[in-house]
């Protein structure tokens, strides 16, 4: 702080130096710590202002209908899962602006878990919804979690990537969506309770419990782990919604099991039910995920479960090509960047999907196999400026998929 006289007054209020506690100098003007404290109470209430003005605009303009019509542009098929993700959005955003009425009615949070085989979609879902929210929106990862104590993240990085989604605003980021990935990763190992410390997996489960009910949570503002010395933001998780989801790869065992031993409260009767044994997922209830692995305190506090179902050859030969960031889309623009047009003849879009189904690698599986397919074509194209046409054929497709021996991939 500079040097006052006596003269100096704020030039705000005109207090004196001897009135207040603190008198700051800047270029030519004066402001006391009255004014301070009053100049950052309006900016705080115009902010908070225009916060709830954006939820308001947000409420009016995406209505479920209407986020669901965005999600079918980018993804195909999953009609159920798109359903449950757009009303749990829309009722995030009239969560977020609801007034405690004098029947004291409040409304909580359904956190979501979405289940379904690799490479169906979830990951994708969650993507896309993010880009048409007006809320801080995050994607993590499970993988990395590990008890407290343990090589590797605590679960309290979770709320620090949506801090940074938020430019670490915290009011904001109390207003979230966090996407939780490959959260059956961290199941336990067996149906039993562990009495020794489950690294990874049920002492994970056991710290996500207070951060997905809702609670004060301190966390460090750069990641990693808490030590003492460290400077801690405390972040409320009541009005944060949560999204999880997980492949469970093994589920449709425990949901066959059940299925057919017919288990109270889900019987299933042979005369009138016929069971879709291509899509068991269909079928999944929160018992299964019970005896995956899953520990039912976190079960409980995950009350929405929704499936995706597998994809079919319908359903990624349209993905192949109608969405509006689909792959073959995307080769084109690659291509038009060298001033190259590239033409797939239909057969070839057709062996894609084949393979794609035959090694069992979903949506995943056909980028894999177009990168195949046109390795030596993207290597070769930008040396190459007299061609300005690209036609890939079926024997083309075959024989540069032949050269890159996808065998060792083949599901047994």
């Amino acid at each position: 702080m500079a040097k006052q006289n006596k003269e100096s007054r704020c030039s705000f209020c005109h207090s004196g130096k001897h009135e207040t506690l603190m008198l700051i100098e800047g270029m030519d003007a004066f402001i006391c710590d009255k004014c301070v404290t009053q100049a950052n109470q309006l900016l705080a209430q115009e902010l908070g202002t225009k916060n709830t003005k954006n939820i308001q605009d947000a409420i009016s303009l995406l209505k479920p209908l209407e986020i669901k019509q965005h999600l079918d542009q980018y993804v195909i098929g999953q009609d159920d899962a798109k359903k449950v993700l757009s009303v749990a959005v829309y009722n995030h955003y009239k969560r977020l602006n609801q007034k405690v009425d004098k029947d004291e009615i409040e409304i909580e949070k359904s956190n979501i878990m979405l289940v379904g085989e690799t490479g169906t979609g979830k990951t994708l879902l969650a993507k896309t919804i993010a880009k048409i929210l007006h809320v801080p929106f995050c994607i993590c990862d499970a993988t990395v979690l590990t008890e407290a104590g343990y090589v590797g993240e605590d679960v309290e990085s979770i709320l620090t990537r949506l801090l940074q989604a938020a430019d670490y605003d915290v009011a904001a980021a109390e207003r979230g969506i966090v996407y939780i990935d490959e959260v059956d990763k961290v199941a336990r190992k067996s149906d039993n309770p562990s009495i020794t410390r489950d690294v990874s997996g049920e002492g994970v489960q056991q710290a996500l419990l207070k951060i997905l009910e809702g609670t004060v949570v301190n966390v460090p503002p750069q990641g990693g782990r808490k030590h003492p010395d460290q400077k801690m933001i405390p972040v409320n998780t009541n009005n944060i919604l949560f999204i999880c989801g997980g492949a469970f790869d093994g589920i449709e065992r425990k949901i066959a099991n059940r299925l057919r031993t017919q288990a109270v409260g889900y019987k299933v009767k042979k005369d009138d039910t016929v069971l879709d044994l291509k899509n068991l997922y269909k079928y999944i209830t929160p018992q299964d995920l019970k005896s995956f692995g899953l520990i039912p305190e976190l079960i409980g506090r995950i009350p929405v479960l929704s499936h995706l179902n597998p994809l079919d050859k319908e359903s990624l030969r349209n993905i192949l090509t109608a969405p509006k960031n689909s792959l073959i889309k995307q080769y084109v623009k690659l291509f038009a960047y060298e001033e190259v047009d590239l033409l797939f003849e239909d057969d070839v879009l057709d062996f894609i999907v084949d393979k794609a189904m035959e090694y069992k690698l979903g949506a995943r599986g056909l980028r894999s196999i177009c990168e195949a397919i046109m390795l030596d074509a993207m290597f070769d194209t930008p040396t190459q400026t007299d061609v300005k046409e690209l036609h890939i054929n079926l024997d083309y497709a075959i024989e540069k998929f032949e050269k890159a021996d996808f065998k060792k991939l083949q599901a047994a």
